[in-house]
């Protein structure tokens, strides 16, 4: 799929949850989004980078615009992940360390995320304790964001 659509299909999901929704009189939605939304990156990630960046704007018109019905939207917006598309930067190879040890420089955590690590921001974020967030982007970054 084209990088450039992903914020299109974002706000094609949420124009059709918020049918539902404004029907049973409100819920919650959690998009995806990336750390790369707030960031550039120097190799080939413009199409990316807009994408997510578009979807954060999506979150905060949203936000903005379905908050009088009851309805919040939010994102999530991780950084490297485990996952199938980033398995090789996990690997035991040269350039995989090479990578990783690049990146982790920047994240003060020092370590790349975990899919459990998304669980906590998701249940918050889906939950009651969230009921006054909206238009919201949380960093699931381990810091990576903060300096």
């Amino acid at each position: 799929m084209p990088r450039t659509l992903k914020a299109t299909q974002s706000w094609l999901l949420a124009r059709a949850a918020t049918r539902q929704m404004k029907e049973q009189g409100g819920g919650k939605i959690v998009l995806v989004s990336s750390a790369r939304g707030l960031l550039g990156h120097p190799a080939g990630y413009t199409a990316y980078c807009a994408s997510k960046a578009a979807v954060d704007g999506i979150v905060r018109a949203l936000g903005c615009e379905l908050g009088p019905a009851g309805i919040t939207v939010n994102a999530i917006a991780p950084t490297v992940f485990r996952s199938p598309l980033t398995a090789w930067m996990f690997e035991d190879t040269p350039e995989a360390a090479a990578v990783r040890d690049g990146f982790l420089t920047r994240v003060p955590i020092g370590r790349l995320g975990e899919p459990e690590d998304l669980a906590g921001p998701l249940l918050f974020l889906a939950s009651w304790a969230s009921d006054f967030y909206t238009g919201h982007i949380l960093y699931a970054d381990g810091g990576y964001t903060a300096g």
